[in-house]
């Protein structure tokens, strides 16, 4: 997995989708080849390289839980109306994040990966289009890093 950080087109892909969806922060979680984590692999718009150091076990955290649930999860105001506490949620805290919209990334049809896109200021509830263009942007990073994961 250490070659996902080489991976030039997912760095290109999460600073595309950072400047197209207006965003603060994208990143781009990944399950570990070896055991439940999941780990922050690059990100864009990032205001500190903590997210480098994040790990999070499955079913925790927004990536433990997307990849647990393979389903995306939206938060609109961070820390309120969230499961658990805010400590479970490193990222939002590391990079000062309000809103999130996180979807689930497949490889051989099992979900093991998330892009996460991310607001610092104010109230944002990502409308239906929103949602649609971060999964189309999903799909193109499933497909662009797949030769990099080893499942």
């Amino acid at each position: 997995m250490e070659e996902l950080k080489e991976c030039l087109i997912a760095v290109q892909t999460c600073s595309e989708v950072l400047e197209v969806m207006e965003a603060d922060f994208v990143g781009l979680a990944i399950q570990n080849e070896v055991g439940p984590d999941v780990r922050w692999h690059c990100a864009a718009g990032n205001i500190t390289d903590k997210y480098k150091r994040i790990t999070v076990r499955y079913g925790k955290g927004i990536a433990g839980r997307v990849i647990s649930s393979g389903s995306p999860m939206m938060i609109t105001s961070f820390p309120e109306n969230i499961l658990g506490k805010s400590t479970d949620y490193p990222i939002m805290l590391a990079e000062k994040l309000v809103s999130s919209f996180a979807v689930p990334l497949f490889f051989n049809g099992i979900p093991k990966g998330v892009l996460l896109v991310g607001h610092r200021n104010g109230i944002h509830k990502f409308s239906d289009e929103e949602q649609q263009h971060i999964k189309k942007y999903a799909l193109l990073l499933e497909e662009a890093i797949k030769s990099h994961i080893h499942l």
